[in-house]
């Protein structure tokens, strides 16, 4: 007769059940797409997360981002000691908010100032109050299975965790919210041709990831940002870029450098902060000024330009401006995209893997996916089981199939090899 030993993990998740809607802070960490129950992560090192029972696993969620250095990076520990001793927050300007605003408009070329927040979701928020202040127009165009956070605005044909958990359009949102934001297909331009001919002058702006990478990852077909740039322009509509995901993770300047495609306005999220919370958003000089207390449109905020987030943020910017890592980063993304298809090829196994520099995803589909009706197309039962292969055998994937994975610079080419080997096997089993 066998019986099943209860896990540290699980007696934490049955407490905090009891005392956090759902047992989590965030939704998608709850393994609702994935079943089973989340493990609880003791402490985290380089490629690796360290679980409460004992388990040590090679870490491709990377704190959904953030972690580009990967965790308990020594130079940005260093950092936040040195700023902690000083005090964690002070409620006045700080010297490491210009020291994060010169690294931020160095890197993004379109940015030309930038105001500090605390998250991705505070980013694109404003950004959308500002381009309707800017413009004077109500609407909003956004683009199915972009995300944006949990903007009452923008969670319309969302992805990430509203997706994962089957309510795109979340409750509690009025309709009359919801009859200013027009959704649109990703990649087909001609649909925001005719959006701007059917409300003329009525769009304040157009918000999209340039990479959508909360529905997996979506790449943009060539010539698709170029010609949302060439059409905003001629509807004197502002472009907005949602890098929250992407920014230093495609290049240094993120997907509208590697594009060389400008929005007017950008969001940076978690990133810039080291993996403490932060986010920011920045553009053209003329439409930032319009911000208060120069201008009109107010936003505000205790914590802005934490100096511990700046601290962090500014280590890990540092890094990224002096080890220059993406080509290294991008190897070793293709490593593991070639990897997976030549095993999924020899199984007979229908799976695209769409990979730009460190971020990469999986799609169990017969073609590219392009757009999120096919994304969520694809078959995800195979990804369930790719997903509880890998965690049983040390490699945790994101516990949804509508999500993005993240290499770091601590994934050295022995990680990898390690990691490819847990995925071919995965396959394999399926």
């Amino acid at each position: 007769m066998s019986t099943s030993v209860t896990t540290d993990s699980q007696t934490l998740f049955e407490k905090a059940r009891k005392l956090i809607p759902g047992g989590v802070n965030s939704p998608v960490r709850a393994f609702r797409s994935v079943g089973g129950t989340p493990f609880f992560t003791e402490s985290a090192n380089g490629p690796y997360l360290h679980t409460v029972d004992g388990k040590s696993l090679i870490d491709f969620v990377c704190t959904w981002g953030p972690a580009i250095h990967g965790h308990n990076h020594p130079d940005i520990r260093a950092n936040l000691e040195t700023a902690i001793k000083r005090g964690t927050s002070f409620g006045t300007p700080s010297r490491g908010e210009i020291e994060m605003a010169e690294n931020i408009t160095r890197m993004v070329p379109s940015i030309e100032k930038v105001r500090l927040v605390n998250s991705g979701t505070e980013a694109t928020m404003s950004c959308v109050r500002l381009s309707r202040g800017y413009t004077g127009r109500d609407k909003i165009i956004k683009f199915a299975g972009c995300y944006h956070g949990h903007v009452d605005s923008l969670l319309i044909a969302a992805g990430s965790g509203a997706l994962t958990h089957g309510r795109p359009d979340s409750a509690g949102i009025p309709e009359s919210f919801a009859r200013e934001t027009i959704v649109l297909d990703y990649n087909d331009p001609e649909s925001l041709r005719r959006a701007f001919e059917a409300n003329p002058g009525e769009i304040a702006g157009v918000i999209l990831e340039p990479c959508p990478a909360n529905v997996g990852l979506i790449l943009p077909e060539p010539g698709f940002l170029a010609e949302l740039r060439r059409l905003c322009d001629e509807a004197g509509t502002l472009l907005i870029f949602d890098e929250v995901m992407t920014g230093f993770r495609v290049g240094s300047g993120g997907v509208q450098e590697a594009e060389k495609v400008r929005p007017d306005l950008t969001a940076l999220g978690k990133i810039i902060g080291g993996g403490l919370p932060v986010g920011a958003f920045g553009g053209r000089a003329r439409i930032m000024d319009h911000l208060a207390p120069d201008g009109p449109v107010y936003q505000a905020g205790t914590l802005s330009g934490n100096p511990l987030a700046t601290a962090a943020g500014n280590a890990s910017l540092d890094l990224l401006r002096e080890t220059d890592p993406y080509r290294r980063l991008e190897a070793r993304g293709r490593a593991i995209k070639d990897a997976v298809l030549e095993a999924a090829g020899a199984k007979g196994l229908p799976l695209q893997v769409p990979q730009t520099g460190s971020m990469f995803s999986f799609f169990f589909s017969e073609e590219p996916v392009k757009n999120y009706p096919q994304a969520v197309a694809a078959d995800r039962g195979h990804f369930v089981k790719l997903f509880h292969y890998a965690l049983e055998h040390g490699v945790y994937l994101p516990p949804s199939p509508f999500e993005t994975c993240f290499i770091s610079t601590a994934h050295e080419d022995d990680v990898i090899d390690q990691a490819c080997e847990v995925l071919r096997n995965a396959l394999k089993a399926i």
